[in-house]
């Protein structure tokens, strides 16, 4: 099974990034300063790369060679630009269906989202650049390689994502608590992107605004949530259900 890939070296992850490798993230070490390392800073400042400064113990433990100060996770595999994503759906016989996830953190309930979304052949995948799970090898293991067989892409903020998809007709439905509305009440066999949010804050306040329908499922014990994986399979099933 193909993983994460780890490389070091300040020129090393230069060439990485500006070779297009999807960069997961860079760890750097505290303090680091010289020519070529403001050069590296440069890049990702302008690449918008997330990067954690780190103490040299972290990097030693990441890297057994001469890492230089700097070590990087390339992600396992290519993304795919939105506008891209969205003209292929417009191109498609199938009515689409995105998944929107707004700051997922927890690698493993990505990797079962991402393993239900292709089950139900969900056009694609949108992630925020920042605050989200990373795709490591945990992330490959849980969705069982379903990750290499949907389209996944990342965005600088979810709700421009949300009023791009809105311009062709896309309706979009945020998964909430805050709301009266039964998700099995909507009428969902029409272009769609469904919005799943952080574990603990679910969707955020600006997307619920920005969102076309709000729904919630019925909850019917005393818990008041489901795990955000178990509530997206029943939302893209819902889906699937309406349209078969």
């Amino acid at each position: 099974m193909k993983e994460t890939s780890r490389i070091f070296g300040i020129r090393t992850v230069i060439e990485a990034i500006e070779s297009g490798k999807s960069i997961e993230k860079i760890f750097v070490q505290k303090g680091i300063s010289g020519p070529l390392f403001q050069e590296l800073n440069r890049l990702l400042k302008k690449e918008n790369i997330s990067v954690s400064y780190v103490p040299v113990e972290k990097l030693n433990k990441l890297s057994k060679g001469n890492h230089q100060g700097v070590v990087a996770n390339i992600s396992p595999i290519s993304f795919i630009q939105l506008e891209e994503l969205v003209e292929n759906s417009q191109n498609s016989t199938t009515t689409p269906l995105f998944l929107l996830l707004d700051g997922l953190t927890d690698v493993r309930n990505f990797g079962a989202i991402i393993r239900t979304a292709e089950c139900c052949g969900v056009t694609g995948i949108i992630i925020p650049e920042k605050g989200s799970a990373p795709i490591n090898a945990d992330t490959v293991k849980t969705s069982a390689g379903a990750v290499f067989k949907i389209p996944i892409c990342k965005v600088n903020h979810i709700k421009d994502a949300v009023f791009h998809l809105q311009t062709y007709g896309i309706k979009m439905v945020a998964a909430t608590e805050k709301t009266n509305d039964i998700l099995f009440d909507l009428e969902l066999n029409q272009p769609l992107g469904i919005i799943m949010g952080n574990e603990e804050k679910g969707v955020s306040n600006s997307i619920l605004k920005a969102a076309d329908f709000k729904a919630k499922l019925p909850m019917l014990g005393n818990i008041a949530s489901l795990n955000v994986s178990v509530a997206c399979g029943a939302f893209l099933y819902e889906v699937v259900r309406q349209r078969l």
